[in-house]
């Protein structure tokens, strides 16, 4: 495994390059970090996939923006270009969930010779709802928690007691563990009240002009409300050619299956790099 550092409008971008094969980069979720796309799964490196994952701005070891408003997917798919450009990767298949599909997407729609495939994810973004005020009201007050209480004043803000109780311990354990994995809580604080006023694309319908192998991977709304289904099943329908993956009913959200998740991103690089 190579760890590496890439420095872009003055962040310092780090992450880990590893295996041989087919480039697969792996783009986590806000408030993740490059840990929890496949959740530590090797099985993409052990089927002949070169993985490359990093922190994004902000999140994880990487450094936060100069700017707190620097948080958009404009300079999140800069960020990735300026990743690939250092890996010496000319198109590379991308994984990205929630944030990381988003980014990925923007950057096929900016740079498509880039991309050669994309696993979208998770996707949350909807024109319909972008910039609700309940909804910014929501990611405002989680911002504020872990300003104020950090990881503590992030899961009380989040309100745990509120999803079905069949998911909740689950999700208490996650979230702690996820925010445990960043050096800067106030830059992910910045981050959350940025994020979720930056749209990725003007709307879903944007998407019609991709042509690339695509796979969507989206979740049932009992365990991840915040990624509901039906938009996962509309970026899907938008796509041309795409696929779409869901776990059965019942089933942990295949979003959480490492594992699973890994074979469904493999299945994926073979048609994006046939042969």
């Amino acid at each position: 495994m190579a760890e590496f550092e890439v420095v872009h409008d003055g962040v310092t971008l780090r992450g880990d390059d590893t295996g041989e094969g087919t480039p697969v980069v792996l783009l986590h979720g806000l408030t993740a970090s490059r840990r929890y796309v496949v959740m530590g799964s090797k099985a993409l490196e052990r089927s002949g996939h070169r993985v490359i994952h990093y922190d994004a701005r902000g999140h994880g070891t990487s450094s936060r923006a100069v700017d707190p408003a620097g948080y958009t997917y404009a300079a999140l798919a800069e960020d990735l270009l300026a990743v690939l450009d250092d890996r010496g990767i000319d198109r590379a298949v991308l994984a990205g969930a929630s944030m990381g599909a988003h980014t990925a997407l923007r950057t096929a729609l900016a740079a498509p010779h880039r991309v050669a495939g994309i696993a979208v994810i998770t996707p949350a973004y909807d024109e319909a709802t972008f910039a609700d005020e309940r909804s910014l009201a929501r990611w405002d007050a989680l911002s504020a928690g872990l300003r104020a209480g950090g990881i503590d004043g992030f899961v009380a803000a989040y309100g745990v007691e509120d999803v079905p109780e069949a998911w909740r311990a689950t999700i208490e354990t996650v979230l702690r563990q996820r925010l445990a994995t960043h050096d800067d809580l106030d830059a992910l604080a910045d981050a959350l009240t940025a994020i979720p006023r930056s749209r990725p694309f003007r709307a879903i319908s944007d998407l019609l002009v991709l042509d690339l192998p695509v796979t969507v991977v989206a979740d049932r709304d009992e365990a991840d409300p915040g990624h509901p289904l039906a938009t996962g099943e509309a970026y899907a329908r938008a796509i041309d050619g795409a696929e779409l993956v869901v776990e059965e009913e019942g089933k942990s959200p295949l979003a959480w299956q490492g594992g699973q998740l890994s074979k469904v991103i493999a299945t994926l690089a073979g048609r994006a790099f046939p042969g």
